[in-house]
């Protein structure tokens, strides 16, 4: 019976990696197809590849989406990182409960939601101040630090959770001050929670379309938003070249976050015994 269960479980898991990862692999390969068949492997080449990078818009689009991702991960880590130690030495469990059952909001609320009623208030703000054409570049950094915060302070809480505040307030009797012993105790054994919600907050940036289809304006445009625009007529396969180098680039980053979490946990575990 529990053989038959593990077989069982191991081919449910083998139809989920089929179904997640077979379409991206087609994708992938048809990037090198030496013709613009969608169903027809005419050849290798690398015609596509060289297309997509003399392809103008579809560069600006992918500078405009790099440019979002790395100012939305380092607003959002250093925003969620001083968010997360102050709730950590709250005093009011009311006050850090409702505090980070608000953070969770975000997180919770349907995309379009958050899509439509930011937009709104961009809306108003700029009927306030007699201006049409406020959304842009900064109306999607506020939007895209607003649902990657919750990520970083969720990460980043456990950690603090873990460190022993008395190391801390020995630092500080021995004659450190409070913010360098922060960064000379306290940072080190939380780091790698805040390099886990950087990596989140820009891979969370980088691919993001419902929100930012709403808070974007004419004058910056993400490569999720030129690719959709794409779909109206046929996507060429210059797109799928485009696609997997971001998955690719994605790839990478998660495994180094991996590996370097998990050795960050061995070190704990070693420092433990």
């Amino acid at each position: 019976m529990k053989k038959g269960l593990s077989h069982g479980s191991r081919f449910y898991m083998a139809l989920i990696f089929i179904f997640l990862y077979l379409p991206i692999i087609v994708m992938a390969l048809f990037s090198f197809n030496s013709s613009s068949s969608t169903y027809t492997f005419s050849g290798f080449s690398l015609k596509w590849w060289i297309e997509m990078f003399r392809n103008e818009a579809a560069m600006q689009a992918l500078t405009n989406t790099l440019v979002l991702a790395v100012a939305t991960a380092i607003c959002s880590t250093i925003l969620g990182t001083l968010a997360s130690v102050g709730l950590f030495n709250a005093k009011n469990k009311l006050y850090k409960n409702s505090m980070m059952t608000v953070t969770n909001i975000p997180m919770m609320n349907p995309e379009i939601v958050t899509g439509i009623s930011m937009m709104l208030l961009y809306a108003f703000a700029g009927a306030l101040v007699n201006k049409t054409d406020v959304l842009g570049f900064w109306t999607l950094l506020i939007a895209h630090i607003t649902f990657s915060l919750p990520y970083v302070i969720l990460n980043v809480m456990p950690k603090l959770k873990q460190f022993d505040i008395n190391v801390y307030e020995a630092a500080v009797d021995l004659g450190c001050k409070p913010l360098a012993a922060f960064f000379k105790v306290v940072m080190p054994n939380i780091i790698s929670g805040i390099v886990t919600g950087l990596v989140m907050s820009f891979t969370l940036s980088l691919d993001d379309f419902i929100i930012s289809y709403f808070t974007n304006g004419p004058s910056y445009q993400t490569l999720p938003i030129y690719i959709f625009s794409l779909t109206k007529k046929r996507v060429k396969p210059d797109m799928y070249a485009l696609s997997t180098l971001i998955f690719a680039v994605i790839l990478v980053l998660l495994i180094i976050m991996n590996v370097a979490q998990s050795k960050t946990n061995k070190k704990g575990k070693g420092a433990a015994r």
